[in-house]
């Protein structure tokens, strides 16, 4: 099942994909059907208690094609970073590129969303820990990067950086349909061109290995997010640039990039 949140009416409702059309779970309106085009998307993601912030875990260097673009030795263990929840926006939105930036590029990723809590998982079961999976653009500024392996706070953790969406696909029906998370096609387009392709299977640490990593020094709770990393092929992107980050059987999400002046 494909799950949304969004705002329609003047309030915030869950919503399933049905027929090409939002259907609202929202008791009072359960069943109405709304246009993907008449709401506002928001990241898929269940509002936490103000008492647990969300931990978002992302990798760096996950693709052995992409750290080979950037130049650098694949990495021997997993190379993550946190980022602020603050970062997250919804499919349709708007990224800010700050002024004076020489290089901001997308990076297409798949997002697991951990849906119970998980500590000292083996990989062998880890995917049971997995409530499903969305799409992800990680936006990076490359002006600002001081290490490569460690990106700091201004490469990912902007407002408006992190694209996410439009769709939290149950981990079930991409274990069933697609064989688990590990062999769906990404791809990437600027202003309808293709500019990145690759493939989860070319991860250089799978989903079960990041979660049995993870989880063995710290507690995954559900609702955590755990970014996997892109492959080759990122390109500067532009004011007015609408980029389309796409992963099989979990869904198309579109950003565009704006300017503090059109965003004001």
């Amino acid at each position: 099942m494909k799950r949304a949140r969004i705002a329609w009416a003047g309030a915030v409702h869950d919503a399933v994909e049905a027929n090409g059309q939002l259907e609202l779970l929202t008791p009072a309106l359960k069943g109405r059907r709304v246009a993907f085009d008449d709401v506002v998307w928001l990241p898929p993601l269940q509002p936490l208690p103000p008492q647990r912030p969300r931990t978002v875990l992302a990798l760096g260097l996950n693709y052995a094609d992409h750290a080979k673009e950037l130049a650098f030795k694949a990495p021997e263990e997993p190379l993550a970073f946190v980022k602020g929840e603050a970062s997250l926006t919804g499919h349709r939105g708007f990224t800010l590129r700050p002024p004076g930036v020489n290089f901001m590029h997308y990076e297409c990723e798949l997002a697991v969303v951990i849906g119970r809590t998980a500590r000292r998982v083996k990989k062998a079961d880890a995917l049971d820990f997995v409530a499903g999976y969305t799409v992800a653009n990680d936006y990076a500024i490359r002006d600002v990067l001081e290490n490569w392996y460690r990106p700091n706070l201004r490469v990912k953790n902007r407002d408006t950086c992190t694209p996410i969406g439009p769709w939290l696909v149950d981990a079930a029906d991409v274990h069933e349909r697609h064989g688990g998370p590990m062999n769906l096609a990404l791809q990437t387009t600027v202003n309808g061109k293709v500019t990145q392709q690759g493939n989860t299977r070319d991860m250089i640490f799978d989903v079960p290995t990041l979660i049995e990593y993870f989880s063995a020094f710290m507690t995954l709770q559900p609702g955590d997010l755990i970014l996997t990393g892109t492959p080759d092929g990122v390109v500067d992107c532009q004011p007015g640039d609408v980029i389309v980050t796409s992963i099989e059987g979990i869904g198309d999400l579109v950003n565009t990039i704006t300017s503090p002046t059109e965003s004001a």
